[in-house]
C-alpha cells in the first residue's frame, strides 16, 4: 500500500473512524445498561438475583469469544469478520429494545455478546494492517485507546439521559441507526483482506476448548460477585475452566494448524503487557465499579450526576492521548511512558481511598478524576503499541483478539474481587454496630485500596518485565483497496 498516496491515507483514516465508532458503540452500551438496569427491574419484574443476566448475558459470550473472533478475522478476512459482528450486534439491539420479557430481553443481550465479540476481536489487527507507519500507527493507537478509556463514562451520562427522557429501550434502540451507518461505511471505506484462508485445516476441537473455557472463567468471576468463591458454584466452574483452558494449551502445541500459535508467547512484551493489562483493567474497571456505588449509595447522587463526575477524567483523557500519547511513545518509547503513566494512577487511586462519608466532588473526586484522566491518557497507547509490537501481521487479529480477552477477564476479575472484600468488610462493620453510612464507605476505601495495589504491581512488572522497543517500521501488508 503507497503511504505517499492522499487517497490511500484519508480512505485508512475513514477506516479507522469507523473500526473506532463500532468499538465505541460496543463498549458505550455496556454503561448505558447499567444505569438502565433500575427502570428494566421495574418494568420487567426481574428479581435482584436475575437482574444481573442482563450484563452477564453480554459479559460471558463476548469474553469467551474475542479469541477466537481475532483468529477467525486472521483466516476468512477482519473486514468480513468486523461486517458480520455489527450486523449481529445491531439486529440484537434492536430485539433488546423490542423486548417485553425477560427470556428475550436475556436472550438479545447474548446475540450481542456475539456480535460485540466478532466486530471487536478484529478491531486491533485490523488497525495494525492498516499501518505500516510507525508514526501513523502510534496516532492510531492513541485515536483507538481514547475510545477505550473515555466510551465509558460517555456511556454513564448517555444511560442517564436516555432513561430519563425516553425509557430503557432507547439504550438499545441509539445503537440502530448507529450501526447501520457502520455496516454501510464499512463496506465503503475498510480495504478488503482475504485472510489466510481454511483450506489448511482449522483446530476446531481446540476452538471449541478455548471458547468454552473462557465463557465458563468469565461466568465463574462475574458469578463469584454475588456467590463468593467459597461456593462451588462459583469454583467449580473456575476449576472447570482452568482444565479445558490447560488441555487447549497443551493441544495448540501438537496440532499442526494450531488456533493459538504458542510462537507468539515467545515475544517477551506481548506475554508481559497481556498480564500487565488484566492488572490495569481491573483497577480502571473497579474504579468505575466502586465509584457509582460510593456516589449514590453514600454521596446520594443520580445516574446523570453520576455521569458527570467523570467527564473531567474523560476530558483530560481525550487532551492527554490524542494529543501527546504518540509523540511522547516516539520520542521516549512505550516502556518508559507506561511507566509515567501508571503514577498518577497509582496516586490518584491513593486519594480515593480516604474518601470520607460527607465527601465532595471539587475536594474528594475531582482531584482523582484529573490524576486518573492524565495518566490512563498516557498508560491504554502505550500497552496497546507494547502488546503488538512483536507481533508478526498474519497474527495480528488474533494477537487483537486475546489482548481485548485479557481487558474483559481483568475487567471482571476485578469487579469481583472488589465487589466480595469491600461487602465483606462492610458487613463486618454493620455486625459491629457501625451507622451503614461510615460501614460503606469503609468498604470502598478498602476497594480503592486494592486498585492501589492493582495499579503498583502493573508497575513493579513493567520496570521487571518490559523491554524497549526498536523503532524499526514492520514489513506492510498488501491490501486490496475496495
Amino acid at each position: 500500500m503507497n503511504q505517499s498516496n492522499p487517497p490511500a491515507q484519508r480512505s485508512r483514516w475513514f477506516g479507522l473512524a469507523v473500526l473506532c465508532a463500532g468499538m465505541f458503540m460496543i463498549i458505550t452500551d455496556g454503561t448505558v445498561v447499567n444505569v438502565a438496569l433500575p427502570t428494566i427491574q421495574a418494568q420487567l419484574g426481574f428479581a435482584q438475583a436475575d437482574l444481573t443476566w442482563v450484563v452477564n448475558a453480554f459479559v460471558v459470550p463476548f469474553g469467551g469469544l474475542l479469541l477466537l473472533a481475532g483468529r477467525l478475522g486472521d483466516l476468512v478476512g477482519r473486514k468480513r469478520m468486523f461486517l458480520i459482528g455489527l450486523v449481529a450486534f445491531t439486529l440484537a439491539s434492536a430485539l433488546c429494545g423490542l423486548a417485553t420479557t425477560q427470556a428475550m430481553l436475556i436472550g438479545a443481550r447474548f446475540v450481542q455478546g456475539v456480535g460485540g465479540a466478532l466486530a471487536a476481536g478484529v478491531i486491533l489487527g485490523k488497525i495494525t494492517t492498516m499501518f505500516s507507519d510507525p508514526k501513523e500507527l502510534g496516532k492510531a493507537f492513541a485515536i483507538f485507546s481514547f475510545v477505550l478509556s473515555g466510551a465509558g463514562a460517555v456511556g454513564l451520562v448517555l444511560g442517564g439521559v436516555l432513561t430519563d427522557a425516553f425509557g430503557w429501550h432507547w439504550a438499545f434502540f441509539i445503537n440502530v441507526p448507529i450501526g447501520i451507518a457502520g455496516v454501510l461505511l464499512a463496506v465503503r471505506v475498510l480495504d478488503d483482506d482475504e485472510g489466510l484462508g481454511l483450506s489448511g485445516g482449522t483446530d476446531f476441537l481446540g476452538a471449541a476448548m478455548v471458547t468454552a473455557g473462557l465463557m465458563i472463567g468469565v461466568y465463574s468471576i462475574v458469578g463469584s460477585t454475588e456467590r463468593g468463591w467459597s461456593s462451588p458454584y462459583s469454583w467449580g466452574p473456575a476449576l472447570l475452566a482452568v482444565v479445558l483452558l490447560a488441555v487447549f494449551l497443551v493441544r495448540q502445541s501438537k496440532v499442526s494448524n494450531p488456533l493459538l500459535p504458542l510462537r507468539l508467547f515467545r515475544s517477551r512484551n506481548f506475554s508481559a503487557t497481556n498480564g500487565l493489562q488484566i492488572l490495569y483493567v481491573a483497577a480502571a474497571f473497579g474504579m468505575f465499579f466502586v465509584s457509582a456505588l460510593y456516589l449514590q449509595l453514600v454521596l446520594g447522587y443520580n445516574p446523570m450526576q453520576i455521569g458527570l463526575t467523570f467527564l473531567p477524567m474523560t476530558a483530560v483523557t481525550a487532551v492527554v492521548t490524542l494529543g501527546f500519547a504518540a509523540k511522547l511513545n516516539a520520542r521516549f518509547g512505550e516502556r518508559q511512558v507506561l511507566i509515567a503513566g501508571l503514577i498518577p494512577v497509582a496516586v490518584g487511586l491513593g486519594l480515593l481511598a480516604r474518601v470520607p462519608v460527607d465527601g465532595t466532588f471539587v475536594v474528594d473526586f475531582l482531584p482523582s478524576m484529573l490524576l486518573l484522566g492524565a495518566g490512563g491518557g498516557l498508560v491504554v497507547p502505550a500497552l496497546t503499541a507494547l502488546a503488538m509490537s512483536d507481533v508478526p501481521p498474519v497474527d495480528s487479529g488474533l494477537a487483537g483478539g486475546l489482548f481485548n480477552t485479557m481487558q474483559q477477564v481483568g475487567g471482571a476479575l476485578g469487579v469481583s474481587v472488589l465487589a466480595v472484600f469491600s461487602t465483606l468488610h462492610t458487613q463486618n462493620l454493620r455486625a459491629a454496630g457501625e451507622p451503614d453510612a461510615v460501614a460503606l464507605t469503609s468498604g470502598y476505601q478498602l476497594a480503592f485500596g486494592i486498585t492501589t495495589g492493582f495499579i503498583v504491581l502493573c508497575l513493579i512488572g513493567v520496570v521487571t518485565l518490559l523491554r524497549r522497543v526498536s523503532k524499526a517500521a514492520p514489513e506492510p501488508v498488501a491490501e486490496t483497496a475496495s
